[in-house]
């Protein structure tokens, strides 16, 4: 079964625990948004709210997926440039999808609705999003077309002695 992907849904209190959940078992499980395990949804909320902020002001857009019982089983925030000279690309943060669902294909339906929601808004040419190094995920967005443009070495401090590449990659939307 596919999950149904909605840009800016109706916000409601069972929406915003569904990420946080999600964004905490994410974590949990491994993947990179931002987080070291373990996390609690307490420890992810006061992110989650710096996010629903930029909604509110405008600057930010959800794309979220649901399941077949309607759970919230994937995300990605669309965010757009406020810079004059960088307004024709904007930057997808907090790809997840579920870890039950992974292996489905979801992650690649995930970023195929990204990109279409950002063909949608008006004067955007591309989306760039950053990556943690040494966790493959920078193959799979290469996979959906992305392209490595840069790469700051050992950026990202995971743990004392843990240091991760920040690597940034562009998808041209071709528009």
């Amino acid at each position: 079964m596919a999950l149904t992907f909605e840009l800016d849904p109706a916000f409601d209190r069972a929406l915003r625990d569904g990420i946080a959940e999600l964004w905490a078992d994410v974590s949990n499980a491994g993947g990179a948004v931002g987080f070291v395990p373990p996390v609690t949804t307490d420890d992810v909320r006061p992110e989650l709210v710096r996010h629903l902020v930029a909604m509110a002001e405008g600057r930010t857009r959800l794309l979220i997926g649901r399941d077949e019982d309607g759970a919230v089983a994937a995300t990605a925030f669309l965010a757009l440039n406020s810079h004059r000279l960088m307004a024709h690309w904007l930057w997808l943060y907090t790809v997840m999808v579920h870890p039950r669902h992974q292996g489905k294909g979801y992650g690649r339906d995930l970023m195929d609705a990204a990109a279409r929601a950002a063909r949608g808004i008006e004067g955007i040419e591309a989306v760039r999003l950053t990556c943690r190094g040494g966790t493959g995920v920078d193959r799979f967005y290469a996979s959906c077309g992305y392209k490595e443009v840069g790469r700051v070495p050992d950026a990202i401090r995971v743990a004392e002695g843990d240091d991760r590449d920040d690597i940034i990659m562009l998808l041209p939307l071709g528009v």
